[in-house]
């Protein structure tokens, strides 16, 4: 068979291969679609998703139903989408724990990260962090200056090892020069309780469940973990402005699909997720969950991503952490 007739069938393959890739896009969604929360129903990636499929369920004319997979730090949900077929009707919400901080913190793991296809960020959820008013500080300078005359003595918790919360705190050790000493529990309603009572000196929390506990005058604010002052507390500066520069660090949300979903899917679901996400009525419902709007191209949250890997993986070194 002549080599040009081969091309020329080559050729006509991929371009009826595109014309039903850009028809299943444009047919897309035509039953529900699935958005699993790696999360137990109630957390605020259940909420905030819950949020986001209601207003694409709107947008797309078509249910997307929010199903939670909780366990093992998000990665039974998340090898459950990994397994999916790549049609566009099952998705993941993931965050920090499925997209970047599993792969260095468990051994046997049954997926493949780096494997999903990235639709858009979604949003992402301050911290605060807290302190006792009854500890020798009132403001993130003097307990700086308290921690390096005092090193280890104060005590800082967080909703587990390997979260979000812990690495702030390994992020802040690092750029201020400190020693604190990491504490986990199991989420807010733990560390609360013992940051309290004294049992720990200070707690990244999420803005969520921090935020009323500074409004209420029972704990301090010192800083917020992200780079830019949250639209929920303008009045809390952030740990960057307050002399480190580059400080910068919460948990997100963002959507993704598994591998070989067909790119004008991606397309369409991420022109959609940032539709909604410029709606205000949306907004509101998120800033109620605690969270604050991210949106961007498929190609900004890969970026993201790729910057997210080494340094996360520079902070869990930095804590002496081992896979499990």
């Amino acid at each position: 068979m002549p080599f040009r007739f081969i091309r020329a069938l080559a050729g006509a393959a991929a371009l009826t291969f595109a014309a039903q890739a850009g028809a299943q896009a444009t047919d897309w969604p035509q039953h529900p679609v699935r958005i699993v929360v790696p999360f137990q129903a109630g957390s605020a990636t259940d909420l905030i998703s819950r949020q986001l499929g209601a207003a694409l369920s709107t947008e797309l004319g078509q249910p997307f139903v929010i199903e939670a997979r909780p366990g093992a730090a998000a990665a039974i949900g998340s090898a459950s989408v990994a397994r999916s077929a790549a049609d566009g009707y099952t998705l993941l919400m993931g965050g920090p724990a499925a997209i970047v901080t599993n792969r260095f913190l468990q051994k046997r793991l049954a997926y493949d990260p780096d494997a999903f296809e990235l639709v858009s960020l979604v949003a992402y959820t301050p911290n605060i962090l807290l302190a006792n008013p009854q500890q020798p500080f009132k403001t993130l300078p003097e307990m700086i200056a308290y921690a390096r005359a005092n090193p280890g003595k104060l005590t800082y918790a967080s909703f587990g090892t390997g979260t979000t919360s812990h690495m702030a705190g390994e992020m802040l050790k690092s750029v201020a020069g400190i020693d604190i000493l990491h504490v986990p529990y199991k989420g807010a309603g733990e560390a609360i309780p013992a940051l309290l009572s004294g049992q720990v000196s200070m707690y990244f929390d999420t803005i969520m469940t921090g935020l009323p506990q500074v409004k209420s005058g029972t704990l301090l604010a010192l800083g917020m973990s992200n780079s830019q002052r949250s639209a929920l507390a303008p009045d809390i500066p952030t740990i960057a402005e307050q002399g480190y520069a580059g400080y910068d660090i919460a948990p997100w949300y963002g959507l993704v699909a598994p591998q070989g979903t067909p790119a004008p899917i991606l397309d369409k679901l991420n022109r959609a997720v940032n539709k909604v996400l410029a709606d205000p009525a949306l907004r509101g419902k998120l800033a109620e969950a605690g969270a604050e709007p991210r949106g961007g191209s498929r190609e900004e949250f890969a970026a993201f991503i790729k910057t997210e890997i080494p340094r996360t993986k520079r902070l869990i070194d930095q804590a002496g952490i081992s896979p499990q």
